[in-house]
């Protein structure tokens, strides 16, 4: 797995962007310099998030979401399995 987050991503398992294996590693989202806690999908290219409106539901039991638009970053917060052992020998060597 790369070090690279992917370009769109939900935590919406119905979404075709669910992806549970780059969800358990953790992502952290940067949204207009401040990090965000909150957001349910996003979209590094077209620059936006998908944020939930409180506790509001759809008449189908969906959070109802709100599109904000500005520069987006990700990043993993924990790294991929294998790469975890690859770092710790080349911190040890050097």
């Amino acid at each position: 797995m790369s070090d690279t987050p992917p370009d769109r991503l939900s935590v919406n398992p119905r979404s075709p962007h669910f992806d549970q294996q780059v969800l358990e590693r953790g992502i952290g989202i940067r949204f207009k310099g401040q990090q965000r806690h909150d957001v349910e999908e996003y979209s590094i290219s077209e620059g936006w998030i998908r944020v939930g409106l409180g506790k509001k539901v759809d008449r189908k039991g969906q959070p109802l979401t709100i599109k904000l638009v500005g520069p987006v970053e990700a990043w993993f917060e924990r790294p991929a399995e294998g790469a975890s052992k690859d770092a710790a020998q080349g911190e040890a060597e050097g």
